[in-house]
């Protein structure tokens, strides 16, 4: 199973549009910007089919340093979230 970097990501659409290396990028990094900025506010981003990013809020919990087996206390955190759609989901099967 290979690795697909932006790179990799970018050469490959290339392959299939007309559009050049340098306009794919600048739209992969607007993509990634305007995610980003929306699961920042709290927005749900949906692409019908593929998937939904999101935020969703970790509880604060109590951890272990697995080195020191002592006990630490985890704070409480919003991460991003991404839920596959069915299609993607069917893809993958």
């Amino acid at each position: 199973m290979a690795n697909v970097n932006k790179d990799a990501l970018v050469d490959g659409i290339a392959a299939k549009t007309d559009l050049s290396k340098k306009d794919i990028e600048a739209v992969i990094e607007a993509f990634e910007e305007k995610v980003t900025e929306e699961i920042r506010q709290g927005n749900k981003v949906t692409l019908t089919g593929f998937g939904t990013f999101r935020v969703s809020d970790r509880a604060a919990r109590e951890g272990i340093n697995p080195q020191t087996k002592e006990k630490i206390q985890i704070p409480a955190m919003r991460v991003p979230k991404f839920t596959a759609g069915k299609a993607l989901k069917e893809a993958v099967k």
